[in-house]
């Protein structure tokens, strides 16, 4: 909830500054390391950046995309972002450790300085008063004609978009009432489920503790190599997200992508329940299929499009502080999956993990199959 209150007054754009700058200050730290000290500054200072960034990023792509290219957009975020995770594996298996930072570092810099030239988006300016920049800011985003003979065009485009935002009660306080009534309540309730289906069905969890399920899947492969696979799998399953989303909807990726990864994680746990050890060492291409199918299935529809989905459920009037809570739910499910799949794996094996997983896979099937709305071409006034 903390980022959502500068955003309210100073802008989303002056917020997302906060990303780059405790990212350089990381890897500065990293490279001088001399203490464990260190290291949990380093946390608490990369908390802060992707924190801003998971709450500021979906917001602004949304505001400033137009309908029909929204979702492709979004999910091209979750794209960059899995492709980075997967690019830090192969940097970190290719170079040292001082060397790595001195790379690294260059990113959030360059960030910085791409992000300066870039307007307020419009409805961030029309909350908060500024209408001559929010016109100008539309017509940047939109690219508009700066003819003189299309600015009468321009501007009546512009004025329908802020009697969408004014009507919405944008500029009104926020109360208790915007967040406790039927709509939201739904929204919040799917969003929710989610997050639940998104992190208990392994999405993430899997793809950390890769090098534990391929080890007892009798994999010959090297631990980082496993990590590396998942990851570049990962990648084309978000490629597919970002050529689909915007052409056949959001529904109809994300429902197969459950179906998809909870029949392929049931495969992997009855594999390892019935096969014996000689078989699957001797047999490693099964289990490095379905785990395969696995990655691809969740980055083509429940990784690729939560954040989509949950900027696009909630009322745009609390979009920014629905946002930010939603974040913290994120978080939360985060780390009870990062707590609770190690003890699954170590104690009661990969089968009962698949398992639980797909169990998982199969709720957010049910209820969002059934509760969750298409968005797809709304309004993001809507």
């Amino acid at each position: 909830m903390v980022i959502c209150v500068p955003v309210s007054y100073i802008g989303i754009k002056k917020c997302m500054y906060f990303v780059p700058l405790p990212n350089i200050l990381n890897w500065i730290l990293i490279y001088f390391a001399s203490k464990s000290l260190y290291f949990y500054v380093c946390r608490v200072l990369l908390g802060f950046s992707g924190g801003t960034l998971v709450v500021c990023f979906p917001v602004f792509i949304a505001e400033v995309s137009d309908n029909s290219v929204r979702g492709t957009l979004g999910s091209f975020f979750m794209m960059t972002l899995c492709s980075g995770i997967t690019v830090g594996f192969v940097l970190v298996y290719c170079l040292s450790y001082h060397v790595l930072p001195c790379v690294v570092v260059f990113l959030p810099i360059l960030y910085l300085c791409l992000i300066i030239p870039l307007p307020e988006p419009p409805q961030d300016l029309l909350k908060r008063g500024y209408e001559e920049k929010a016109e100008k800011s539309f017509c940047f985003y939109k690219n508009l004609s700066k003819d003189p003979a299309q600015q009468a065009e321009n501007k009546a485009e512009f004025d329908i978009l802020r009697n969408k935002v004014l009507a919405s009660g944008i500029t009104e306080k926020i109360t208790s009432a915007d967040f406790f009534n039927k709509v939201s309540g739904k929204a919040f309730g799917l969003i929710a489920v989610l997050l639940l289906s998104n992190q208990m069905s392994g999405s993430f969890a899997i793809f950390n503790y890769s090098s534990t399920i391929f080890e007892q899947l009798g994999s010959r492969m090297e631990p980082n190599l496993c990590g590396i696979f998942l990851g570049v799998v990962q990648i084309f399953g978000l490629i597919s997200a970002v050529l689909l989303v915007d052409r056949v909807g959001r529904r109809l990726l994300l429902i197969p992508s459950l179906a998809g990864m909870g029949l392929a994680e049931l495969g992997v746990g009855l594999l390892k329940s019935f096969a014996s050890q000689d078989f699957l060492h001797n047999n490693g291409w099964i289990a490095l299929t379905l785990m395969g199918i696995v990655s691809f299935t969740a980055s083509a529809g429940i990784v690729a499009l939560t954040f989509v989905i949950i900027v696009e459920l909630l009322p745009f009037k609390i979009r920014a502080p629905g946002i930010s809570i939603s974040m913290c739910g994120l978080s939360l499910s985060v780390f009870i999956a990062l707590i609770t799949y190690p003890v699954l794996i170590n104690d009661y094996g990969v089968h009962v993990t698949m398992f639980v997983s797909a169990s998982f896979c199969l709720l957010g099937l049910i209820v969002l199959g059934i509760f969750l709305p298409e968005t797809r071409g709304k309004s993001i006034t809507q």
